[in-house]
């Protein structure tokens, strides 16, 4: 069922319960934490990982099983399959499909936007994903029932669904309790894959984007993790004593992976990138940078 731009399929209903198996309205339970209560809206934000089903955590499961009502952001068609991995997962872990699956159409974002204007316009982006959450939650979720955003990987780690809520709910509009379960992280997944660790002993991991490394390599860092990077800017690197350990589409059975000297990984990953980025429409890809230690 389709009501403007939002798409509504409804599975087989079930009295709403919490991630304890309680119903609601029968006093007030603790899930991830957070004590719900009769008559308020309850938000799970869940970590779903990187993409692999089997890497759910046990109270990821819980909260998908306690859920009504999975609010979906269709990236459109180019991005299809982002939105049916989503509904594999919940066909994996939900067999009776007793729940709804709400879907609206994501905003467009400026990613032309760039220098002083970039914050203002991911700003921009962010509010206007608040405003369609917050239509979403108000009508589309009952007082008495259980809503759920699916993040990828971690929901503490570049993602905005924490923020937007926050917004919705100073907005004052509407109100509701959430809780966030976390998940395995690209950035795990991708140091499992290659079974190397995120840091060495006494020396620190530094988290950044391709956006800021292209600025330069962060000082007294000797280990860099690197994500949302459109421009590759790892190739800036290419005459340093750097390692890359790099992954795509990591947990996800279009999963690449690639590693070595940066000198030498570096024309191979272009490669690799670009037809798998002319193949599927898009790319998420992740990589650690490993400054080699000096020889004494």
């Amino acid at each position: 069922m389709r009501r403007g731009d939002v798409s509504v399929r409804t599975a087989v209903p079930r009295p709403c319960t919490t991630a304890t198996g309680a119903i609601p309205g029968r006093g007030a339970v603790a899930v991830g934490g957070v004590r719900q209560t009769r008559g308020v809206r309850k938000i799970h934000v869940i970590g779903i990982g990187a993409g692999d089903p089997e890497q759910l955590t046990l109270q990821a499961v819980r909260a998908l099983r306690s859920t009504d009502v999975f609010f979906v952001l269709d990236k459109g068609e180019v991005k299809s399959d982002l939105t049916q991995l989503r509904r594999d997962l919940l066909d994996a872990h939900i067999p009776e499909e007793s729940y709804r699956l709400v879907e609206a159409r994501d905003p467009e974002r400026d990613r032309g936007a760039g220098g002083s204007a970039y914050s203002p316009a991911v700003g921009d982006w962010r509010s206007a994903r608040a405003d369609i959450y917050e239509r979403l939650i108000t009508e589309e979720l009952g007082e008495e029932e259980s809503g759920a955003f699916l993040v990828w990987g971690d929901p503490a780690l570049y993602d905005s669904t924490l923020g937007i809520l926050e917004e919705i709910l100073e907005r004052g509009s509407v109100s509701f309790e959430y809780d966030v379960v976390p998940g395995i992280s690209s950035v795990s997944a991708l140091v499992a894959r290659h079974r190397t660790g995120l840091n060495r002993v006494a020396r620190p991991v530094q988290i950044t984007t391709g956006r800021r490394l292209a600025e330069g390599f962060p000082e007294g860092v000797d280990d860099v993790v690197v994500m949302l990077d459109a421009h590759q800017a790892f190739r800036a690197y290419t005459d340093q004593d750097i390692d890359i350990y790099w992954g795509a589409y990591i947990g996800t059975p279009d999963e690449i992976l690639a590693s070595g000297p940066i000198a030498e990984a570096a024309p191979r990953i272009e490669r690799l990138r670009a037809e798998a980025r002319e193949r599927k429409g898009w790319i998420m890809d992740t990589y650690l940078l490993r400054r080699r230690p000096k020889q004494r």
